[in-house]
């Protein structure tokens, strides 16, 4: 992965026709730091990659969907291709195909460890998202309404509007969301 991510990001640089030093200053981060996560020396975190493609400017979705050289475009996408793009503690928001500039729609594959949250500071962006519970119990709350949902249960509402995400049972909970336009 860290081979990966170095080459996708040195192609996104290049791209962008940003030296290293360029993007490093931009980002706020070292030369070296660049440089070793380029080379597949070292892994950046999630955060640290986030402040990275800020200098770009970039989406971690973009970052990730973006094709690298003499890879084609996928139709169907095994559990262990799909790519891992954020999350926090204990949750994980695995992309499903691609959510380039351009493209109307994210698909996720989320799952919530026990008591993880999304936090309290509620999320809030434009556009539309939608989920179906596959697996435990989450608690969602939008604006004033909260509810807790369970497998089958979903949710679907406009992203302006103030949210959040619990898992609120006793067993990790697996859930198939959408986004429109992509926001990760």
């Amino acid at each position: 992965m860290d081979i990966e991510v170095g080459m996708r990001l040195r192609m996104v640089r290049l791209r962008h026709e940003l030296s290293q030093r360029t993007l490093a200053k931009k980002a706020g981060v070292a030369n070296a730091t660049i440089s070793l996560i380029e080379s597949g020396n070292t892994s950046p975190s999630v955060s640290a990659l986030k402040r990275i493609l800020a200098g770009i400017p970039m989406t971690l979705a973009e970052f990730f969907s973006d094709e690298l050289p003499g890879m084609k475009s996928e139709v169907f996408y095994r559990a262990e291709s799909l790519t891992e793009i954020s999350g926090g503690e204990g949750i994980s928001y695995r992309q499903i195909g691609s959510a380039k500039a351009g493209h109307a729609l994210q698909i996720l594959y989320e799952s919530y460890q026990v008591g993880a949250d999304t936090g309290m500071v509620m999320l809030q962006h434009e556009g539309e998202e939608g989920g179906v519970i596959l697996s435990g119990q989450l608690e969602v709350t939008v604006g004033e309404a909260t509810r807790i949902l369970g497998v089958g249960d979903a949710y679907y509402f406009n992203s302006r509007v103030p949210h959040r995400f619990r898992n609120a049972g006793s067993v990790v909970c697996s859930l198939v969301s959408s986004c429109s336009p992509p926001t990760f």
